[in-house]
């Protein structure tokens, strides 16, 4: 579904919203919103977009696939950023998918009126040059706490993350979805899932997880969630929690 944007929409995307009033009525007439169910690739491996996306209500996940069909998330992006941030670095073809990991809205953009706007050189390239080293943040921190933390952690952050970037408390996601998130078995993702419901931080049950205890999830949590988080904040800015999660 795509719906043209007026001038006076209100749109829930971080970059998006720091828009000068001259880049929005360049970009505005050539934005649209679109929506984007769960499991909807964005695009595959060795693809090269038409456009770019800036997730509203939605969150993407970007995944790498070995040769054996093995998944692993390498970054999380909801209404903090952006999918296809290569196109305007000028990259050409991109080495992993993007799939909605949780439906909902985002606006598209063509990918040659974003990068005639990038060119340009004014506050909308200064914030994609930001978000894009907060980016690298998270797909290194994404790294390194995959091969040092327990699961159970990495479970933490990912439900920490995608907290940030959804309305509300409840996240719907299939065991094998999460355990291709944070590089486990789906039966270790239930164990370690089981050991937080019984802590009273989080109720889940076949894909449907609710946020209990936010605090309690944040003391359990490994230190790369702060990092990530404390990275994205001073490079570009978040929602603050309270707006997210009412």
């Amino acid at each position: 579904m795509f719906k043209a944007l007026e001038m006076h929409d209100p749109v829930e995307n971080c970059l998006l919203s720091s828009l000068s009033a001259d880049e929005r009525a360049r970009l505005y007439p050539s934005m649209r919103h679109v929506f984007l169910p769960p499991g909807r690739v964005i695009y595959d491996s060795g693809e090269r977009l038409d456009s770019v996306y800036f997730p509203t209500t939605c969150v993407v996940s970007c995944l790498y696939t070995m040769l054996d069909g093995s998944t692993a998330e390498m970054a999380l992006v909801g209404n903090d950023g952006m999918i296809g941030i290569a196109l305007v670095l000028g990259g050409g073809n991109i080495p992993h998918r993007a799939v909605a990991q949780i439906g909902g809205y985002g606006v598209t953009v063509p990918a040659k009126v974003l990068q005639d706007e990038f060119a340009r050189g004014g506050p909308l390239q200064h914030t994609l040059l930001r978000y894009t080293q907060a980016l690298i943040t998270q797909i290194s921190q994404t790294a390194v706490c995959n091969r040092l933390h327990p699961l159970e952690q990495r479970l933490c952050r990912w439900l920490l993350l995608c907290h940030d970037r959804v309305n509300g408390s409840e996240i719907l996601m299939t065991q094998e979805f999460i355990a291709n998130m944070v590089g486990g078995r789906r039966e270790s993702v239930t164990v370690a899932a089981g050991r937080l419901q019984d802590a009273g931080l989080i109720h889940y049950s076949r894909g449907h997880i609710k946020i209990l205890d936010r605090e309690g999830l944040e003391t359990m949590v490994c230190e790369c969630y702060k990092i990530v988080y404390d990275e994205l904040n001073r490079l570009v800015g978040t929602p603050q929690r309270s707006e997210l999660n009412k």
